[in-house]
């Protein structure tokens, strides 16, 4: 399988992450800060990195640019906090970050995102020069966080027959708003109506979920079934 190196101050968050991966047959490597995440980067070559944005010496979108400045980036990075926002999350990507994941991470939302780190060839916003890095409607890099992790922007491919696509040329709520929309109605679809297993999949409380809907106008009636 992959080598992945974690980079995160809170011994708890190491311990965890390097439990679920070597779990998924992953070799795992491990830093607190840093200075221990360079050498482990120079000295293993990792295959992914998980970085932590807050530590105490050097925080992880400064390493992340170092990594960007010195054609270090040459595996895909996803970028970790508890207090993530959009606008972090958007500098993350601006600087060669593939994901975005908010702690508390679910189990889910980790292995979907080590998955499709794994998939993708060597970082390609590395190679990029930094002015590709947006166009002149907004973001070319993913830039849609829900949930806490990164998700593709235009064109976005909801089913085997369908695709969307987003204007990214006007305010980031309406656009957030629009994906939103087609994400949850895209899980109800999945799911038959169920809110159980569209909360479940999404990591929402159903309450919170219902609320959310509601608050997107999503057509609760078209998917409804019985005891959903």
């Amino acid at each position: 399988m992959a080598t992945i190196l974690v980079v995160d101050d809170e011994l708890g968050i190491r311990a965890l992450l390097s439990e679920i991966l070597a779990d998924e047959g992953h070799s795992v490597e491990l830093a607190e800060n840093a200075a221990q995440a360079r050498a482990c980067r120079d000295r293993m070559r990792p295959d992914l990195v998980l970085l932590d944005i807050w530590m105490p010496d050097v925080d992880g979108i400064t390493l992340l640019k170092e990594w960007g400045a010195t054609s270090m980036l040459t595996m895909p990075v996803i970028m970790m906090s508890g207090h993530g926002t959009i606008d972090t999350a958007v500098e993350a990507t601006k600087f060669g970050a593939m994901a975005f994941l908010e702690k508390p991470i679910t189990l889910q939302k980790l292995l979907r995102a080590v998955e499709q780190g794994l998939a993708k060839p060597a970082s390609r916003a590395a190679a990029l020069p930094n002015s590709m890095h947006h166009s002149e409607s907004g973001l070319t890099v993913e830039a849609a966080m829900t949930g806490g992790a990164m998700l593709p922007t235009a064109p976005l491919m909801l089913g085997p027959q369908s695709e969307q696509s987003f204007d990214l040329d006007r305010p980031l709520r309406e656009a957030r708003d629009a994906f939103e929309k087609s994400y949850f109605e895209f899980h109800l679809a999945q799911e038959n109506g169920s809110m159980t297993r569209v909360a479940e999949k999404t990591g929402l409380e159903r309450t919170h979920l219902y609320r959310k809907l509601k608050q997107l106008g999503v057509d609760l009636s078209r998917n409804k079934r019985g005891g959903a």
